[in-house]
């Protein structure tokens, strides 16, 4: 029995099988669905991922400013600089905001907390970790070589 059928440049269910278009597209839905929940998290580490990225954030900390000031430090064209931006804004912890030509630049924390809330949850297991390795440690430096 054939399950899948190449037709027309996909794979397409065999009329053998009984499955129909419908449903396959129902359940591929479902899989989107299911991994946009951790789509916010997985933007946002990607973007705090490069160094570049991470200074423009931590010049927004410090308040709102002109793109071309910000940008007036890195050793990189404008349009090079834009594009991390731009990377920034997808993940939502940039805001852009435009009057005429100038554009303005403000840090939204929000995807930051999210990811630091889902970093915190696993803090009791690092905490036992650590502690289990401060007592392994110090049992080594009390045995007599």
């Amino acid at each position: 029995m054939r399950w899948l059928s190449r037709a027309g440049g996909g794979f397409q269910p065999s009329k053998e099988c009984g499955l129909t278009n419908l449903r396959v597209a129902t359940i591929l839905n479902h899989m989107v669905q299911y991994r946009s929940a951790a789509a916010g998290v997985d933007r946002v580490a990607a973007a705090i991922s490069d160094p570049t990225r991470r200074a423009i954030l931590e010049r927004l900390a410090r308040g709102p400013a002109r793109i071309s000031d910000v940008a007036a430090p890195f050793s990189m064209s404008l349009t090079g600089f834009c594009k991390h931006v731009r990377v920034l804004e997808r993940a939502k912890l940039v805001r852009r905001t435009r009057r005429g030509r100038e554009n303005t630049l403000a840090l939204s924390p929000q995807p930051l907390r999210e990811v630091a809330r889902w970093v915190l949850r696993y803090e009791p297991f690092w905490s036992e970790r650590v502690d289990r390795l401060q007592q392994f440690c110090a049992r080594q430096e009390e045995k007599p070589e």
